[in-house]
């Protein structure tokens, strides 16, 4: 069968350089830093006292109704994660149109992901009980919806009455990668017009950030948080932990043509590999990273030498960042050099399972201007000498070139790989 063009005519964003999308993308092209010191709770005795938070995050402002009281309460009654991806779903759907009269919503999905779900919740309903031990259990009716990470995808549907495929994805970081692959997969093979996908986390609460901690996962250089994430430098530490939700609409082409849709770019391949190595750490030799972005490339039909850009995984650990160089050096070769790369979680923090969409709508984002945003906190001076400073990290500043193809890449623990592909819109 012939598989259907899928091209992107949504996008919504809440992170921590900004609550739309435009804000986001103008502070990562200006080396913005979204750290600071933890405001969710009281960190004075974490080993690390700062993340990458979402600032003012206002529920009503992303109300269908901003009079309805009931639609407020329910809105709130949410899980953190499920509010950040109702927000970020809501400036999707209307900025591609998916709710205008003729649209058949049996045909619309959602796969939406998250590498934790509610969090929060599940933290506060533990302690719940923890205080009535005396008198038994004392759990919230809301607990177990609130909690499980599919429910955004749930959330978003019953919102809209998007009746097609809907559920969520977990495989940790890659995680809204992989929804995004089985987004693009779908619509594609012809079972879906339009699915509302991307990912949404938010973990900057005390079990997140000291569970991190206890792995030593995270940096913890609190007398500097807005540097403290500084892929491919000798000093790195850890990863700075971040929150958020990024939503894309995947159309397929000739629905959105057909209706007169905005494009912001296509997309055109997805990989997928496991590690098969360990818990928490990448393969030294990069070599899941190596297959999965081989599958990645082949999928989307192009040779190495067609990618301009590749949005690494780059969480600035001391192993993951020179494992994934080596890996980038085996696909692409002599064409390494002359590829642009940036790990844009210097800026973003670590979003875990948001972070794959976060990075994907970088990378359109990339495609559609034609500028790639930087790795920012690289001193010169502070250099690894396990990392080959002859490929272009975009360090510090944004650098304009032509980005006709972008590669993104996410990793998560238990080895699971995930890249995607996209490219600027040519209509053809």
């Amino acid at each position: 069968m012939e598989l259907k063009r899928v091209v992107v005519t949504g996008l919504g964003a809440i992170t921590p350089l900004g609550l739309d999308v435009e804000t986001t993308w103008s502070n990562a092209l200006k080396g913005v830093s979204g750290a600071g010191p933890i405001t969710h709770f009281d960190a004075t005795l974490f080993k690390t006292q700062f993340a990458c938070e979402v600032k003012d995050f206002e529920p009503t402002n992303y109300l269908l109704d901003p009079e309805d009281r009931k639609e407020l309460k329910e809105f709130r009654r949410n899980d953190l994660y499920a509010q950040y991806a109702l927000a970020a779903a809501k400036q999707a759907v209307d900025d591609a149109g998916l709710m205008a009269d003729g649209i058949n919503r049996d045909e619309v999905g959602v796969i939406m992901a998250s590498g934790i779900g509610g969090l929060h919740t599940f933290e506060e309903q533990a302690g719940s009980y923890a205080k009535n031990e005396e008198k038994g259990p004392r759990y919230s009716p809301f607990f177990i919806p609130m909690m499980i990470a599919d429910i955004s995808a749930g959330l978003i549907s019953i919102r809209y009455g998007f009746r097609g495929p809907n559920y969520g994805v977990v495989s940790a970081c890659a995680t809204s990668t992989n929804a995004m692959i089985d987004a693009f997969n779908l619509v594609r093979l012809g079972k879906a017009t339009a699915i509302v996908t991307g990912g949404a986390e938010a973990p900057v609460f005390p079990a997140g950030v000291g569970g991190f901690n206890a792995m030593h996962a995270l940096s913890t250089r609190n007398d500097s948080p807005a540097t403290a994430s500084r892929p491919f430098s000798a000093s790195r530490d850890g990863f700075v932990i971040g929150e958020g939700s990024v939503c894309l609409i995947f159309e397929e082409l000739e629905h959105a043509l057909a209706r007169g849709a905005k494009i912001y770019g296509e997309v055109i391949g997805g990989g997928m590999s496991g590690d098969a190595y360990h818990l928490t750490a990448s393969h030294p030799e990069g070599l899941g990273a190596k297959l999965v972005m081989e599958r990645a490339i082949a999928d989307a039909g192009i040779k190495p030498e067609d990618v301009d850009y590749v949005n690494v995984h780059g969480t600035s650990t001391p192993v993951g960042d020179v494992s994934e160089v080596q890996a980038v050096k085996a696909v692409f070769g002599q064409h390494a050099a002359e590829l642009n790369i940036s790990s844009t979680k210097s800026m973003t923090g670590h979003m875990l399972g948001a972070t794959g969409a976060m990075e994907a709508l970088f990378c359109i984002k990339a495609c559609q201007e034609d500028v790639v945003p930087p790795t920012i906190n690289h001193d010169p001076e502070d250099r690894d000498e396990n990392i080959d400073y002859s490929l272009n990290y975009t360090f510090n500043e944004a650098q304009h070139r032509t980005v006709n193809v972008a590669l993104s890449n996410t990793f998560g623990f238990g080895g699971h790989n995930a890249s995607i592909i996209v490219k600027k819109f040519v209509k053809e």
